[in-house]
C-alpha cells in the first residue's frame, strides 16, 4: 500500500474505516502499516488494515486547508504503528476502537499485540492492537477534560503485564473486567479461565459467559 500511496500525498482522500466510518482529510504520509491523515483540524494516525476502501476527491467536493504545523510525532525513519506508539507514550491523546465513542487519555505500555492505556474516566485500561481504528494527538497545550496534573497524574500502570493479552487475561483471573465498555450487560464479570480463545466470565447473578477474544476490544477493571 506504501507504494501505491506514495504518490498520492498532498491529495484529499475519502476512506471507509472499520466500524463504517468515512474519514477525509489530506494524505500526509504513509508508512508500512499506518497512514497520516489531516481532516483540517487533526491529524488522524490509521492502521491501513482498517482501510476498507478510498478514493482521491475532486478538489470542488471538499474544502481542507493544508496544515501550518507539523504532527507532534517525531519520526526520523519509517513510519509505523509500532513506533508511533512509542513516540505517545506520555502525550495525550485520542483513540478510537469501536462505536462512536473516543477515549482520551495516554499510553504507558506497548506489548506483543495489545497496549496499557491510562484513561482519566475509565483508568488503566488494556487495548487490543488490532482493534485500533485511529489515533489523534493532542495539541501540546490541551489536557483531557481540563483536568491538572493532580487529577490526571503521568504515571505508569502500577501492574505485572505479560508479553500477550491472552496471557495477561491468565494472570487476572479473579479479577472483575468491564469488556469494550460495558456496550452489553453480559460483557461485564469476573474472569474465571481463558481457553480456547475464549473468556470465561462470571456475571452478578453467577451466570457463566463464554466471549471469544477475537471480539475484544478494550479491557479495564471495576474496581482499579
Amino acid at each position: 500500500m506504501k507504494k501505491l500511496l506514495s504518490n498520492s500525498i498532498g491529495e484529499k482522500l475519502k476512506l471507509k474505516i472499520s466500524g463504517k466510518k468515512a474519514v477525509t482529510g489530506i494524505l500526509i504520509d504513509i508508512g508500512s502499516d499506518i497512514l497520516v491523515l489531516f481532516d483540517g483540524k487533526d491529524y488522524l494516525y490509521i492502521p491501513t488494515a482498517h482501510v476498507h476502501d478510498m478514493h482521491v476527491l475532486e478538489t470542488n467536493e471538499i474544502t481542507i486547508n493544508p496544515p501550518n504545523e507539523s504532527p507532534n510525532f517525531e519520526h526520523q525513519d519509517s513510519l509505523s504503528l509500532r513506533k508511533i506508539l512509542n513516540s505517545s507514550k506520555g502525550m495525550f491523546i485520542e483513540i478510537y476502537t469501536s462505536g462512536n465513542q473516543a477515549l482520551h487519555g495516554y499510553v504507558t505500555s506497548i506489548m506483543n499485540n495489545y497496549f496499557v492505556f491510562y484513561s482519566p474516566v475509565y483508568k488503566t485500561m488494556l487495548i487490543s492492537l488490532y482493534h485500533l481504528k485511529w489515533l489523534i494527538p493532542y495539541v501540546s497545550d490541551l489536557r483531557p477534560y481540563g483536568l491538572g496534573n493532580e487529577k490526571l497524574p503521568l504515571i505508569p500502570a502500577n501492574i505485572s503485564l505479560a508479553r500477550s493479552l491472552e496471557v495477561q487475561i491468565e494472570k487476572m483471573a479473579g479479577e472483575l473486567i468491564i469488556i469494550n465498555l460495558g456496550e452489553y450487560y453480559q460483557s461485564i464479570g469476573k474472569v474465571a479461565s481463558l481457553e480456547n480463545n475464549f473468556i470465561e466470565l462470571v456475571t452478578a447473578k453467577q451466570d457463566n459467559i463464554f466471549i471469544n477474544m477475537q471480539h475484544v476490544k478494550t479491557i479495564h477493571f471495576a474496581n482499579k
